[in-house]
Order: C-alpha cells, then sequence, then structure tokens
C-alpha cells in the first residue's frame, strides 16, 4: 500500500468515525440549534444579546438565518461561545466513505459495461445478466482500487 493509499484511508477513517458518531444527529426543525440550545439555558434572547452586545432583534435574526440557512459561520461560532458552548461544523455523508466510492464505482462500471455491451450486442455477443454482473463487480472493484482521478466526474 503506498503512501497516497495510506492518507486516503487515514481521510476515510477519520470521516466514518464522524458518522458513527454524529450521523444521527440533525438540526432541531422548528427552531434550530441556536435557540433551542437558548432556551434549554433558561437565557433570554435579550440576555443572549447582552453577551453578545448586540440587540435582541439581531438574536433574532441570527436565529431565523440558521433555519434559512444563511446564518455564517462566524455568527453561529460567536452565538455559541456567548452560550458557553462551542461549535461544531461538519459534512457528514449519509453512508460509510467506503459505501460511497463503491456506489459509484458500480455507476461508473455500469457506464463503461453498458457502452461495450451495446457494442457487443451488435455483434451478437451479448453477455447474460449474470455475466454483465460479475463484470460489473469486477470493473467496480478495479475502479476502486486504482482510484481514478475522474472517479467523481459526471458525463
Amino acid at each position: 500500500m503506498g503512501i497516497e493509499a495510506v492518507v486516503l484511508k487515514q481521510y476515510q477513517n477519520k470521516v466514518n468515525q464522524t458518522l458513527k458518531q454524529f450521523g444521527d444527529y440533525a438540526m432541531p426543525s422548528s427552531e434550530g440549534w441556536l435557540k433551542t440550545v437558548r432556551k434549554a439555558l433558561g437565557m433570554s434572547g435579550s440576555q443572549l444579546a447582552n453577551r453578545l452586545g448586540v440587540t435582541k432583534g439581531r438574536v433574532s435574526q441570527a436565529e431565523s438565518a440558521e433555519l434559512s440557512g444563511s446564518a455564517t459561520l462566524k455568527s453561529m461560532q460567536s452565538m455559541a461561545q456567548a452560550m458557553d458552548c462551542r461549535f461544531l461544523y461538519a459534512v457528514i455523508p449519509k453512508k460509510e466513505i467506503e459505501n460511497l466510492i463503491r456506489d459509484r464505482a458500480v455507476l461508473k462500471a455500469k457506464e463503461q459495461i453498458k457502452a461495450a455491451s451495446t457494442q457487443m450486442a451488435l455483434e451478437a455477443q451479448a453477455l447474460s445478466d449474470e455475466q454483465l454482473a460479475f463484470e460489473v463487480d469486477r470493473l467496480a472493484s478495479e475502479i476502486i482500487e486504482k482510484m481514478p482521478s475522474d472517479l467523481w466526474n459526471d458525463e
């Protein structure tokens, strides 16, 4: 295993660890994290505003911005700190990285085999469904092994 493969595996392990730890966490849908934590602390919007040195309206605006997706990382960080909390930011995959890579490799393999298979059918040499499935799996494994730079290119 080369150094690039070792580094790639380290990245994959880090992301998978995050998935296992936080994968099912979701923002409280009706109010968002900022308002939920503020309320859990028993802190009013005015009290948080005083801690931040801003108006109560600015706190309300920040809480609304979180819900609409327009909050900045900086505002989330400062609001969290003012509530004696940490702000964490993460991009968490829906499933383990290896599975995402495998799914993509299978898709790429199917695209390649479909093109070849069409040509073979024209020459009356079409593969059976079982042979096609075997070739997709074989080619997907080869793609994963090589991890080509165009794996994520959409064609």
